[in-house]
């Protein structure tokens, strides 16, 4: 049992006769609530859940990069290299259809390459854009992930992950981003 005791104190200094009684505390009670509090809260708070995104990988079998329903001029092709580096295109690597750029994930690197061409899409068309990713051996995962919330972000509903070709990965090495 706990409890909180102080010295017998002497009242007047005559010893034996007329002693206060000193406070007595049990601490029993408060102890064993206090215990019961931490149980009850631990045991009841939820801790935050681990959300994941939903990715729809496309069939080995068929790859939008060879369907010829998917037209060439409202596909993105990302190409993701070393160093944090995006390589992206307009079109197929067999025959892009603008200049290969390379960008960054900062302020002004994909995030404005996509939603520019998602427009200008969006305005000639009036079609959404296509977006191809291509993992290259020397990115990183969370490059992967950064571009898919990029995806996300720039509210494009049509994209794939799918392997990266030779053509792309001579285009990286002829920008240094491989």
């Amino acid at each position: 049992m706990a409890e909180l005791n102080s010295s017998p104190a002497k009242a007047g200094g005559r010893s034996g006769r007329n002693r206060i009684a000193a406070p007595r505390v049990d601490l029993t009670a408060m102890v064993d609530l206090a215990f019961l509090l931490i149980t009850f809260f631990m045991l009841t708070t939820t801790l935050q859940k681990q959300e994941a995104m939903a990715v729809a990988m496309p069939d080995k079998t068929h790859s939008p990069a060879n369907d010829p329903g998917v037209p060439a001029s409202r596909t993105m092709t990302v190409c993701l290299g070393k160093n944090n580096q995006v390589l992206w295109y307009m079109g197929m690597a067999e025959s892009p259809l603008s200049k290969p750029e390379i960008v960054n994930y900062n302020k002004r690197g994909l995030r404005d390459a996509i939603i520019n061409k998602r427009n200008q899409i969006k305005a000639k068309t009036g079609k959404d854009v296509i977006v191809l990713v291509k993992p290259s051996d020397h990115s990183i995962y969370d490059n992967l992930v950064t571009t898919l919330d990029e995806l996300n972000i720039s509210k494009v509903d049509r994209y794939a992950i799918v392997d990266i070709s030779p053509k792309d990965v001579d285009l990286l090495k002829k920008y240094k981003a491989y």
